[in-house]
């Protein structure tokens, strides 16, 4: 009796000793064939050239990978498969993003899993100049081809902050202007309460409005400060700001007017224009950049009232009407010199074009 119960115990540890070693065995091989995918995962891949590819949204893993194994850009679609499952059980669920990608010659299946995470994709840039208006600016954005969607909404003039914005292919025009609108907004809070004590400026619109003005009056970047402070003194003064651009805003709303601007058009009464209206007009006529606004925030310290151009791009400023008419007149001077150069003759429709001699 006690033999057999030996035997059987014997028969167990046996058992389980083989069962053991199996396990073992398996799990070593499941460690090598780990390490083996694991080795092929980080290895260069089969791509030779650079190659760009669209990733649909909604697109499944299996179908992305048979998309890279057939571009051969991973050189089978079951290791791409076995490496993301392996991932996701060390803990790594980060989806594939959609997208458009440029993927580079020899990068390894752990490269491109890393990129589609990531969302790095082809990235894509719109520029809003300064200056330009809503019109022009949404004109720009729904006009790149790389973005989607239709746009429908409508920012107001001057809600956008001009400079150069990056995205990938897919991403919405109505995402692209928001993020426009976002950053004007996260800028103006910021500027807002760093501005110079006493400016005749109750709201931040308000600095907005003038800031538009003065970037639509001068491209000098160091003249901006002191054009600023004109306005800022009239302001003070009660007198009408009699801006050039605000006539021009209150015509064409925005565009361009595509010929000079003609002394009758300073008669024409709109909410815009500064010479039949004084203070500020109703809305901004622009998108001013971060320049304009600080120098509508921190204007020069002068007494100046009036600037007229000067013939170089840049303008000459006065503090006194004698003064002013004196400038005027070289401008003038200067620019009869300009047709006599050129022996051309003024078009009739050019005749009575304003010439800056009431700022």
């Amino acid at each position: 009796m006690a033999s057999s119960d030996k035997n059987r115990r014997r028969g167990i540890v046996g058992t389980i000793v083989s069962r053991l070693l199996m396990l073992g065995a398996v799990v070593l091989m499941l460690a090598g064939l780990v390490a083996a995918m694991l080795h092929y995962a980080n290895a260069p891949g089969p791509l030779r050239e650079r190659k760009v590819i669209l990733v649909e949204r909604g697109a499944t893993s299996g179908e992305i990978a048979s998309v890279l194994e057939e571009e051969r850009i991973v050189s089978s679609r079951y290791l791409m498969l076995a490496v993301l499952l392996w991932q996701r059980l060390r803990g790594d669920g980060r989806p594939l993003k959609a997208g458009e990608y440029a993927f580079e010659p020899g990068v390894s299946l752990a490269g491109v899993l890393e990129q589609m995470r990531r969302g790095r994709g082809v990235a894509y840039h719109i520029t809003i100049p300064e200056g330009f208006s809503v019109a022009q600016a949404l004109k720009r954005v729904r006009e790149h081809p790389a973005l989607s969607g239709e746009l429908t909404i409508e920012p107001p003039e001057g809600g956008l902050l001009p400079d150069t914005y990056q995205f990938n292919r897919g991403e919405t025009r109505d995402q692209l202007v928001r993020r426009m609108m976002a950053a004007m907004r996260r800028f103006l809070e910021s500027e807002w309460p760093k501005r110079a004590p006493g400016l005749p400026l109750k709201t931040p619109r308000e600095a907005l409005i003038l800031a538009s003005i003065v970037e639509k009056e001068t491209a000098v970047p160091a003249e901006r400060p002191r054009v600023a402070a004109v306005y800022i003194n009239r302001l003070r003064k009660g007198m009408p700001l009699q801006a050039d651009p605000t006539v021009i805003y209150g015509i064409t709303k925005g565009l361009p007017l595509g010929r000079p601007l003609k002394r009758s058009d300073l008669k024409k009464d709109t909410p815009w224009n500064t010479y039949t209206r004084k203070g500020l007009p109703p809305t901004p006529i622009a998108n001013p950049g971060r320049d304009s606004i600080r120098a509508v925030l921190h204007p020069a310290q002068t007494k100046e009232l009036y600037f007229v151009a000067d013939g170089s791009g840049g303008h000459v400023f006065a503090a006194s009407l004698k003064e002013h008419r004196r400038n005027v007149a070289n401008w003038r001077k200067w620019k009869k010199e300009q047709r006599k150069k050129r022996k051309e003759q003024t078009p009739a429709a050019d005749q009575g074009a304003t010439d800056d001699t009431t700022r």
